[in-house]
């Protein structure tokens, strides 16, 4: 089989390492994918971007592609997988309906208002003034968020009416999210312990991947800037049995079936971000169209099945024919970005890694993310530059073995969090 994998990210390229190992594969052309890639003589990289639809289409015909998988959200909510599966070319990720529950925050909310899932109250507001006197009556925290995607920007949790009427002039009058922030939603803060369960489902069952917690903070103690996550560990610690059942009942099943009863089937990978409370009840934060990054990073290396077969059987809606499994074993992942990351970051610094050492460190796998390949080297390309993951029998063993491997990687202005696996032992 030929595939395409859409997104040049470490999610991608993790997606990557894990369906090349399925023999019936003959080549992956990664669009646009990353230096990681470069190991793989069955992987050809096509420089075209993942939100150039229809030159992705043509390729993908020109070239007759047996299989797509389009990872990121943007290619996902602007309808590829609906252009590729009209030429009759099998996709795992949602069609454009089905991916508006990430690409529209007031989708997601009325559909959740609708249907009774677990969520935090709202409003939704279009105009300055209504927007600015709604906050200025509000407790805080208050969390506000644009409409649509803004890569990763568009939610701000305010600890004041400043903060609130910042945010709030930032998407309706300055609108620095051009369209996504036309309309806001304003919800209710919630409190508890955050998680994320990423699920399989072909629009008939759902089966959750094991659990993960997400370290969205730049700076250890969960301080600094928010950032598309700096590290994630692989089970939640707080995700218990009960949570699970409640989860499952609650938020994951009546999901699936509310999508259903709208018409807009959803096959792919559903992420549920969520708040765990102390009651073990559960809210849902948000839903993500595609699998999460850094989450993938950390929890597909504990899955045993093959990734591609469970993809093609999503696709052809027989995931129930498909036992999923995955390892009884702890993951932990550190991000190693560039410094200045959220914000301003230089590129084009020299990323060297100690071989001998790593090759000694057990059932460490290191992605990439914004990096490339150029004159024998690898070079720095983006705020996120890789992903460092290790499992173990022990959380501490794979947080300690991740950081070990964190060690024999350097390039300049290089700056993670040393925390990860740890942050939550001291809430």
């Amino acid at each position: 089989m030929k595939i395409i994998l859409v997104g040049g990210g470490g999610r991608e390229d993790t997606i990557l390492k894990a369906v090349i190992k399925n023999p019936d594969i003959e080549k992956i052309y990664s669009i646009p994918g990353n230096a990681g890639s470069a190991n793989f003589n069955r992987v050809e990289r096509v420089n075209i971007s993942a939100e150039d639809i229809n030159k992705i289409t043509d390729f993908a015909v020109e070239n007759n592609i047996d299989f797509a998988i389009v990872a990121p959200d943007d290619p996902l909510a602007l309808g590829l997988v609906d252009m590729l599966e009209a030429k009759n070319i099998k996709c795992f990720g949602p069609n454009k309906l089905a991916a508006e529950v990430e690409s529209s925050k007031i989708f997601a909310k009325s559909l959740m208002k609708k249907y009774n899932i677990p969520t935090a109250d709202y409003e939704i507001f279009n105009d300055v003034d209504s927007a600015l006197s709604y906050v200025a009556k509000s407790d805080y925290p208050l969390v506000i968020k644009a409409d649509g995607l803004a890569k990763g920007k568009g939610v701000v949790v305010a600890e004041s009416f400043k903060q609130a009427r910042e945010a709030v002039l930032n998407c309706l009058k300055s609108k620095i999210f051009g369209q996504s922030g036309e309309k806001i939603v304003i919800e209710k803060f919630l409190t508890g312990h955050e998680a994320t369960v990423m699920a399989f489902t072909d629009g008939k069952v759902i089966i959750p991947m094991i659990s993960s917690m997400d370290h969205k903070r730049a700076l250890d103690g969960n301080k600094g800037s928010n950032t598309g996550g700096m590290g994630v560990i692989a089970p939640n610690p707080f995700y218990n049995s009960e949570l699970e059942n409640f989860c499952m009942n609650k938020i994951f099943l009546p999901t699936l079936n509310a999508l259903n009863s709208e018409g807009r089937k959803f096959k792919g990978c559903l992420y549920f971000g969520l708040m765990l409370h102390d009651d073990n009840t559960a809210s849902v934060i948000e839903y993500n169209s595609r699998f999460g990054d850094p989450e993938a990073e950390a929890v597909l290396p504990l899955l045993k099945t093959d990734l591609f077969e469970i993809m093609r059987a999503v696709s052809e809606e027989r995931l129930s024919d498909i036992k999923i499994e995955f390892e009884q074993k702890y993951s932990c992942c550190v991000i190693l970005a560039s410094g200045g990351y959220p914000g301003r970051y230089l590129t084009g610094n020299e990323i060297t890694f100690d071989d001998e050492a790593l090759s000694k460190i057990p059932n460490v796998q290191i992605f990439h993310a914004g990096t490339k390949f150029a004159d024998g080297k690898f070079l720095t390309n983006g705020g996120r530059v890789l992903a460092v993951n290790a499992v173990a029998d022990e959380p501490e063993t794979a947080r300690l073995n991740a950081y070990e491997a964190v060690n024999n990687i350097k390039f300049d202005n290089m700056f993670y969090r040393h925390d990860i696996g740890t942050s939550h032992l001291k809430k």
